[in-house]
C-alpha cells in the first residue's frame, strides 16, 4: 500500500483516525506522560490543543542520576525523552492525546528513532501510570493496527511510569521560543502545521 502523505508511513489521513473505542473516565486535571522523539516537537504539538493546560519536556525511563541532557544523548540511560501533558480530562479525553500522538506528533513504527534522531532516547513509548491507562493505549494501538493505518507495524512500547524527571530550562517550550532555530522549522512547525489542517476544531482559540 502506498502511503497517502509522501515521506511517511501513513496509510490514511490524520482525520480519518478512528476515535478509540475505550478511553478513561473524565474526572478534571489528569497527566499524560509520551514519548516520541524529540521532546522539542511533540512539546510544540500539544501546546496547541484545546484542554491542555501545560506540557513540560524531560526525561522517563532510567535512573534519577542520569535524567539529564548529556547523559540521555549517550542513548545508555534507559531514558526516553518525553511530554508530561497536564491536560483537563473534562475538555481533551486522554483518546484524543493518543490519537495525536499517533497521527500528528511522530512516527510510531520507528523502532529507537524519529528521522534522523537516532538512539533509545528518541524510542516511540507510553508510559502509564495506570492500568486503565495501560489498557485503553493497547487497545487504540490494536485498533490502528486492525484499521490499517500504517503501512509498517507499530513499535510503540508501554512502559509503566516510575518517575518523570523535568527537563533543564532551555528545553522547555524551545519551539515557540526559537521559530526561526533550524531544527524547530524543518522538524517541529511540520508537524504542527498537519495538527492545525488535520483537527482544527481541537485547537486553542488563539492557536
Amino acid at each position: 500500500m502506498t502511503p497517502v502523505i509522501p515521506g511517511t508511513t501513513l496509510a490514511i489521513h490524520p482525520e480519518q483516525f478512528p476515535d478509540a473505542n475505550t478511553d478513561l473516565a473524565a474526572d478534571g486535571i489528569r497527566h499524560a506522560i509520551l514519548a516520541g522523539g524529540c521532546f522539542w516537537c511533540v512539546e510544540a504539538v500539544y501546546l496547541n490543543l484545546e484542554g491542555v493546560l501545560a506540557v513540560t519536556s524531560g526525561y522517563a525511563g532510567g535512573d534519577p542520576a542520569t535524567a539529564n541532557y548529556e547523559a540521555v544523548c549517550t542513548g545508555t540511560t534507559g531514558h526516553a525523552e518525553v511530554i508530561d501533558i497536564e491536560y483537563d480530562s473534562n475538555v481533551i479525553p486522554y483518546s484524543e492525546l493518543l490519537k495525536v500522538f499517533f497521527s500528528i506528533a511522530h512516527d510510531p513504527t520507528q523502532k529507537d528513532r524519529q528521522g534522523n534522531d537516532r538512539g533509545t532516547q528518541y524510542r516511540s513509548a507510553i508510559f502509564f501510570q495506570s492500568a486503565e491507562e495501560k489498557t485503553v493505549a493497547s487497545a487504540y494501538i490494536k485498533q490502528l493496527e486492525s484499521a490499517g493505518a500504517f503501512t509498517a507495524p507499530i513499535v510503540t512500547t508501554l512502559e509503566p511510569l516510575q518517575q518523570f524527571f523535568p527537563g533543564e530550562a532551555y528545553h522547555q517550550n524551545f519551539a515557540q521560543r526559537n521559530p526561526q532555530q533550524g531544527y524547530i522549522r524543518a522538524v517541529a512547525m511540520p508537524k504542527v502545521e498537519k495538527l492545525f489542517h488535520a483537527f482544527p476544531d481541537k485547537l486553542k482559540g488563539d492557536a
